[in-house]
């Protein structure tokens, strides 16, 4: 065997997996058929965030008055934002170039495919082909974008959250086909910098989010002139005239929307084409590659991390189910049991980990919840984002078992909620934790000392 390990794919699940992999002294080979980085690099999550910052901004300048600032105009060029949200791309692009190279990983640009459980062949850009074996396999193809089955949604100039990253001009109007993470933060992005924004979802919004805070957001969603349109059917999609429409019903009736845009963002899928995984008798479904607890998969030996073994589509996920990996590899049983944060940049931002208030319902489990608005916080208040709340959940032994935010730097916030719950911290092990005036976090503090009627700035809710 060549080498000891190999990793099909350069994603923030496959490059951490390879990296940890040549810590603990594996020679590694990553083949990577695009770009290193994967989606969340180059079409997700670090692009969108640049220009959700673009969006944070504006958002800033239409209320800067109230700051006392008085600016006569502005404008958007659009071929600034793009270059620097292209910059910010390629300086970590690179970033992890530089850490493959530090860490002696030999990085190859092609399309792998398994031959059988110890061996890969290697198809390059020029048709040329090489095999390299190795002790274990790891897959990290990721995910794709997908197309809901409503009529006329492969239609050309339908747009998905690829191509929209790379928007020439700002449309007039746009609509949004789902309800998800990543429809609601175009949304606000596109809504931010001067679109009349529509969101249309067959169900309610952001599913796996805490109920509380989904009824706030869509309120705030209106007020911010985002036409919400949910719990509906679509019949077709249409394009004439260079407008695309929405054709569907709700409970008020039929409903066409016209738009300049149309951007479909109901989900993705796991990239599982050209791995040959049936021909290895890999186990699998539309869902995913199925693995064990230790993401190893039903052959020996071979491993599926990140979106492509579907148990949690997020970037962060994929990185610890690598490091996780890299380590079993080595001897290394991981015992972590960390929940996984879910932070969503929209306006105010939303950030989860843990249970929702509906989880412990349908469990059964006795528990106790507090809020703490951010009105009531003196940082918040001063950044002049006053609006939202953290919500926090006990169960009868007081540990700390779900935290919920909607407000300023939640997705920073909530690793304060992750940290209490992987460790099974109780409420006196938080109320004890001296936390600095003024910041964010005493709203989190507050919330928690909530839950025994000892929160100090809001008045206790009356108990029986």
């Amino acid at each position: 065997m060549n080498k000891d390990v190999i990793v099909i794919g350069g994603g923030p699940g496959g490059y951490v997996a390879a990296i940890r992999a040549a810590h603990l002294g594996s020679d590694v080979c990553l083949i990577e058929r695009d770009k290193l980085g994967g989606t969340c690099l180059n079409r997700g999550c670090i692009p969108t965030k640049a220009l959700w910052r673009n969006a944070e901004i504006l958002n800033t300048l239409k209320h800067i008055k109230e700051f006392g600032i008085e600016v006569d105009g502005y404008s958007i060029n659009v071929e600034e934002v793009q270059n620097r949200k292209q910059k910010v791309v390629d300086q970590l692009v690179s970033g992890i170039e530089q850490l493959l190279k530090a860490n002696k990983v030999e990085v190859m640009n092609g399309t792998a495919s398994l031959k059988d459980k110890n061996t890969v062949m290697v198809t390059f850009a020029d048709g040329s082909t090489k095999e390299i074996t190795a002790k274990n396999i790891i897959i990290a193809t990721g995910s794709k974008t997908t197309l809901p089955p409503i009529e006329g949604a492969n239609l050309e100039g339908v747009l998905t959250s690829d191509e929209i990253l790379n928007f020439k001009e700002i449309p007039k109007r746009l609509s949004i086909i789902g309800g998800g993470v990543i429809a609601l933060e175009f949304a606000g992005i596109f809504a931010a910098m001067g679109s009349a924004v529509t969101v249309v979802n067959r169900s309610s919004i952001l599913k796996r989010v805490d109920s509380d805070i989904v009824k706030r957001f869509a309120v705030s969603l209106k007020k911010k002139g985002i036409e919400l349109i949910t719990d509906c059917s679509m019949d077709r999609i249409e394009k004439k005239d260079g407008l695309f429409y929405i054709l569907g019903e709700n409970k008020k009736g039929k409903f066409e929307i016209a738009s300049d845009e149309l951007l479909v963002a109901t989900g993705r899928d796991p990239v599982l084409e050209g791995i040959n995984l049936d021909g290895l008798g890999i186990e699998y479904s539309k869902r995913g590659i199925k693995v064990d607890a230790n993401y190893e998969t039903n052959v020996k030996g071979v491993y599926a991390i990140g979106d492509v073994n579907g148990k949690i589509m997020l970037a962060h996920a994929a990185s610890h189910q690598g490091i996780t990996v890299a380590e079993k590899i080595h001897g290394i049983e991981s015992s972590s049991h960390s929940p996984v944060p879910d932070c969503i940049f929209v306006f105010p931002e939303i950030s989860s980990v843990g249970m929702t208030e509906e989880d412990v319902k349908e469990q059964g489990i006795n528990y106790q919840v507090s809020k703490f608005m951010f009105g009531a916080n003196g940082k918040a208040l001063s950044l002049g984002e006053g609006e939202g709340f953290v919500k926090v959940l006990s169960n009868e032994q007081e540990e700390i078992i779900g935290v919920h935010i909607m407000g300023p730097h939640a997705s920073d916030l909530i690793h304060e909620g992750t940290l209490a719950i992987s460790a099974k911290l109780k409420i006196d092990d938080i109320k004890n934790t001296i936390h600095a005036h003024p910041t964010l976090s005493e709203a989190f503090h507050e919330a928690v000392c909530g839950l025994k009627g000892e929160a100090i700035h809001m008045v206790q809710p009356k108990r029986n």
